[in-house]
């Protein structure tokens, strides 16, 4: 079923790519799909330009209900890199901290990850859509002022996260990924600057190797995913942030079905 549409009443489940926006997912379906080209249309759950993955789309009458589809339960792959840390807490970010990872341990991960489980007051990244005195964080964010701000925070719950592997990354490989990730994405959302940071935090021809967590995550709608990286590692006093984050389903939709 992989690639084909699929289509319950006017419900759409599509596949975001690394680097779009929400938004340029929906022109791209108008794009693929002639049928669409005067539709309303809409995405039920916003995913981040370094999050990939299902994405729903409401289609004409179906934004009527839109709020049962922004309720629904999610499941993602989380995968986070320890040692450092980014304003906002993904690799779209610049670099606010390093620390040396050569005492953590698996044990370690697992037995912090069993704080995160049930319900939990979780902070809004400081890039995030979320209004705080009618502007979004995000705004706050580039204007520098978020620091004397107190962040907004969310019950969310977490039913089940799980750490899957454990594995290291080469430094020459992060930087790599990190490059072609962001030339990805488009927009303003500071690639460049951002770009120049993590060159100069990293080297091309470094040897350091990074540990890296595949984290398996169902949760409330709400959730951050790259909330919870950044929230391990300051458990964990190491530097964290989600290397990728692929989100599998939402309620009943499948990534294995989105069309892609």
């Amino acid at each position: 079923m992989n690639g084909k549409l699929i289509q319950t009443g006017s419900v759409l489940n599509l596949y975001k790519n690394l680097g779009e926006t929400p938004r340029e997912r929906i022109e791209r379906l108008r794009s693929q799909r002639p049928e669409y080209q005067h539709e309303v249309l809409s995405y039920a759950g916003r995913l981040d330009p370094m999050a990939e993955g299902v994405l729903i789309c409401l289609v004409g009458s179906a934004n009527k209900t839109r709020d049962v589809y922004l309720n629904m339960s999610k499941e993602y792959v989380l995968n986070v890199l320890f040692g450092f840390s980014t304003d906002t807490y993904d690799i779209l970010g610049k670099v606010v901290e390093n620390t040396d990872t050569k005492d953590l341990t698996r044990t370690d991960i697992q037995q912090t990850l069993n704080e995160f489980r049930g319900t939990v007051s979780q902070e809004y990244p400081p890039f995030s859509s979320k209004t705080l005195e009618g502007k979004p964080l995000f705004a706050w964010a580039r204007a520098g002022a978020i620091g004397t701000m107190i962040l907004p925070r969310r019950t969310v719950t977490i039913s089940n996260i799980s750490l899957t592997s454990l594995y290291r990354l080469k430094e020459r490989t992060f930087l790599s990924y990190i490059e072609s990730s962001i030339e990805k994405v488009q927009g303003n959302f500071r690639q460049e600057e951002v770009i120049q940071v993590w060159k100069r935090a990293l080297h091309g021809e470094g040897t350091r190797e990074f540990p890296c967590a595949t984290i398996e995550i169902s949760c409330s709608s709400g959730t951050y995913a790259r909330s919870i990286a950044h929230a391990l590692g300051e458990h964990l006093k190491y530097s964290a942030l989600a290397i990728h984050i692929l989100r599998t389903k939402v309620g009943e939709y499948q990534v294995k079905h989105s069309l892609r």
